[in-house]
């Protein structure tokens, strides 16, 4: 089974190259003593909470609800889930629309969706809790755990002949590099890209073989640029799905199941979805308004891959991803089960990437361990706080983590047109904000 990222790869090319960014300073570090003093109040189990009892307005939430139900109403997407919580309490669940726009079925707080590179996190999650048993360092090359690594190439251009024109890589990516989209791999965006397009026509990512597989064939396609000198979104997050599975003598999806979503009760995440919860399954949709319709070709959610995507191959529930959100706002712990220090949630949270690449950014924002990192809000032109951390899914899942605010927000929605979802998304940041008054 091949991901289907391609529908909407130029979107999100396009997307990363929009802006640039002079050398930007590392996300906030902690809360304030006022979130944190406000935050202990409260005992944090995620349940029902009235806005106002942590700071919000419910009369202002009101234009959230409003705004996603006329998303649905005006047909630009067929169906949507949001969630937001903040000092631990849910103030904010809905559901608006339909699973699936040939069908009547309405869309359920519990819905099924696939979240894509959403996945990214999580997998960046179970890498740092390796990284906490002493598996691996920031500096190592990643060569001393792949060899097949050991002596890529880079491409520079085309020979006369319209052959690649190579040149050996300068020094070995490191693992930090591979944890920020800066050691130089390509991916399955861009066929127009001559390294993306290698990786598509190999087949390289094919969840229905092993990830050995995924490391032989990439180990004979060459890097994009020289390892640390440049961000690229890329195919790194998938290496950290094989490197898991080496590193803990698990498979990864094993690891993931029992190492992340049973600890945290994400009952419904899954790299598949089991054939008896289908009838919570949300589809992807295409079009607007008339031409609103089912993608149908999308691979069977049903088929158990025996290479799990770490870069986007989970499904998901919006409560579920709320409680990894969770997690991380509580640095690294949910009901009393500890999955990660405080630190290390620290480390994942701060920018990581040299000033060189990042300026191949969008403005105000960095990389973390495989998280977007807002360093600068004002520079970013964004409502939520310096040091906020996210990521989205292509096919349009979205999510926030803002440690300043004590608030994460989760939506989610399946539609594969980056010009509908984003837009989407900044609409939902200005609404939630507005909402907190305290």
């Amino acid at each position: 089974m091949t991901r289907q990222f391609r529908p909407v790869a130029l979107g999100l090319v396009a997307f990363f190259l929009a802006a640039s960014l002079p050398p930007a300073s590392l996300a906030q570090k902690a809360h304030p003593a006022t979130s944190a003093s406000k935050a202990e109040k409260h005992i944090r189990d995620l349940a029902p909470a009235t806005p106002e009892s942590v700071g919000m307005s419910a009369e202002r939430l009101i234009r959230l609800n409003a705004a996603m139900k006329k998303l649905v109403d005006d047909k630009q997407v067929a169906g949507l889930v949001t969630l937001v919580e903040r000092h631990g309490k849910i103030v904010h669940f809905s559901a608006a629309g339909q699973l699936d726009a040939r069908k009547p079925d309405a869309m359920q707080k519990d819905s099924i969706f696939r979240i894509y590179s959403m996945t990214k996190p999580v997998t960046g999650v179970a890498m740092m809790m390796l990284y906490e048993e002493g598996k691996w360092q920031l500096n190592d090359p990643v060569s001393r755990y792949i060899p097949e690594f050991a002596r890529l190439k880079v491409y520079t251009g085309k020979n006369d002949d319209g052959t690649p024109k190579l040149e050996d890589a300068r020094r070995p990516m490191t693992m930090r590099e591979l944890m920020t989209h800066t050691a130089g791999l390509g991916y399955v965006l861009s066929p127009i890209n001559p390294v993306d397009k290698m990786i598509i026509d190999g087949n390289v990512l094919n969840t229905g073989a092993p990830l050995q597989a995924m490391i032989d064939s990439l180990a004979k396609i060459p890097l994009l640029a020289q390892p640390g000198t440049r961000w690229s979104y890329s195919i790194a997050v998938d290496v950290q799905g094989y490197l898991i599975e080496k590193f803990s003598g698990q498979p990864f999806g094993e690891f993931a199941r029992k190492r992340i979503f049973e600890p945290l009760g994400m009952k419904d995440t899954a790299f598949y979805v089991p054939k008896e919860k289908l009838a919570r399954f949300a589809q992807v949709h295409t079009g607007s308004g008339s031409n609103l319709a089912v993608d149908v070709n999308r691979p069977d959610p049903t088929l158990v891959p025996l290479g799990p995507s770490g870069g986007g191959g989970l499904f998901s529930t919006a409560i579920d991803y709320a409680r990894f959100c969770e997690m991380l706002l509580q640095g690294g712990q949910l009901d009393g089960v500890r999955l990660l220090a405080p630190r290390t949630v620290e480390m994942m949270r701060t920018n990581h990437v040299n000033p060189e690449p990042l300026k191949t950014m969008p403005a105000g924002t960095g990389w973390g361990m495989d998280f977007q990192i807002v360093s600068d809000a004002a520079a970013a032109g964004e409502a939520v706080s310096s040091g906020t951390f996210s990521w989205f899914g292509i096919a349009g899942t979205w999510f926030w983590i803002d440690p300043v605010t004590d608030l994460a927000f989760v939506g989610m929605v399946q539609h594969q047109s980056l010009g509908t979802t984003r837009p989407i998304h900044a609409l939902s940041r200005s609404l939630v904000y507005q909402a907190i008054v305290d």
